[in-house]
């Protein structure tokens, strides 16, 4: 594959983000003054470098020889005879380097900083990967690396804190609020205001103040590429559905990128649907949520009616997040992407299904995408074809998951 393919300069017939950062209504800038000259020198340098064919091959080196792209897309033959309709492809960003597809944008924004001339990184984590990733790749580039996660959070995913702080970062436990994922980002979004000179924010994923939705989507478009290249080769035909779960929606936008301008292909997004779909117990913004500005940008965010941010809660640490990429909430608005959720019994249910039927164990942020996309392939015919993406492995989540259905694990 051609290093030139893997960052677009062109967009699809939607054509977005605008020159200020829109995905029409949703996106833009919503920052303190103090970020503004740091955003848009980041802008600057990301429009330079995605222009730069030096930059794009370092980009491809990297995801080929330490990420290990391309992922596999693996025919989920037990799995689909278990469906009894469609045949399941899964897109495998669970074999890569630290677990997940978090490492994809990471290697990108970190080949950034670097031009950039920062030499101190500082992240944001909620189930942990995207922290371990951006661990590994400043180890790797002998990086200075801090990650903030919410103390909720670092005791649900204590082996992803163990494995961060082994590769050398300093991981800081955020006791505020609910002490999950928001909190984190509004600790990360301080310290980054406090030493913006020598410091880059790699913000794992596709949400936050432009450029970063965009920059993103664009380290992740990767997936879509291989994916609709693989599916070929396999099929012979595109696939008539791919699905992959949604918390702030990195993974899903980066597989379903290539696919936007096939109006063949649905597009399916799965969020959190928690324990219901009722205040506090869901993490599911386009079932429950409105429109307004978190943390950077305007998009769909479960808030009360006086703007108050609502509680969240999920089964995976990942998706507990009371915002979605402002580029998600325009595809939704345009209706080219649809929504679902998965409850957490779903969640844990698939968990456990996928791992006895093809001997893959995944996270459960992507357990929410498996459950769906299990129910839409018994729901199609035989001849039809979904891809399931297939973000990241759950060796992070059995601890959580044991406990959730009522075992704990003892060595």
């Amino acid at each position: 594959m051609s290093s030139s393919s893997l960052i677009p300069t062109t967009e699809p017939r939607f054509r977005v983000p605008d020159a200020r950062g829109r995905f029409g209504q949703f996106g833009g800038m919503y920052v303190p003054e103090t970020l503004m000259t740091p955003l848009l020198d980041l802008t600057k340098a990301y429009d330079e470098a995605r222009r730069d064919p030096a930059f794009q091959q370092a980009f491809a080196d990297m995801l080929r020889d330490y990420a290990g792209r391309p992922t596999g897309l693996t025919f989920a033959e037990s799995l689909t005879k278990h469906a009894g309709g469609a045949r399941i492809y899964l897109k495998r960003e669970d074999m890569l380097h630290t677990g997940a597809h978090k490492i994809n944008n990471v290697i990108g924004q970190a080949l950034l900083a670097i031009r950039m001339g920062k030499k101190r990184i500082i992240a944001e984590t909620g189930a942990g990967q995207h922290g371990t990733a951006t661990a590994a790749v400043c180890a790797r580039f002998g990086l200075k690396c801090v990650i903030y996660m919410g103390a909720v959070d670092m005791e649900r995913q204590a082996l992803n804190v163990y494995r961060m702080r082994l590769m050398g970062a300093e991981v800081r436990g955020v006791e505020a609020g609910q002490r999950t994922l928001k909190e984190a980002v509004n600790e990360a979004m301080r310290d980054w205001v406090t030493n913006v000179r020598e410091t880059h924010y790699i913000l794992g994923t596709a949400y936050g103040s432009h450029p970063y939705p965009m920059m993103v989507r664009d380290f992740h478009r990767i997936i879509s590429i291989e994916s609709k290249q693989q599916i070929l080769r396999a099929e012979g035909r595109l696939p008539d559905a791919i699905v992959a779960c949604v918390g702030g929606g990195s993974n899903a936008i980066g597989a379903f990128f290539e696919f936007l301008d096939e109006p063949s292909v649905r597009l399916i997004g799965v969020e959190a649907g928690g324990r219901s779909i009722s205040k506090g117990e869901h993490a599911a913004r386009f079932a429950g949520g409105r429109l307004g500005v978190l943390q950077g940008c305007m998009t769909n965010i479960l808030m009360d009616g006086e703007g108050q941010i609502e509680g969240t809660h999920s089964v995976s640490a990942g998706l507990d997040y009371a915002a979605v990429g402002p580029e998600h909430s325009y595809y939704r608005e345009k209706g080219r992407v649809d929504y679902a959720h998965a409850t957490d019994s779903e969640c844990l249910e698939a968990f456990q299904l996928l791992s006895r039927t093809e001997g893959i164990i995944p996270a459960l942020e992507t357990s929410h995408a498996v459950a769906h996309g299990v129910k839409l392939a018994a729901s199609l015919p035989k001849e039809q074809v979904i891809i399931i993406n297939l973000s990241g492995r759950g060796d992070k989540d059995v601890w959580s998951a044991a406990r959730a259905m009522g075992t704990e694990i003892k060595l």
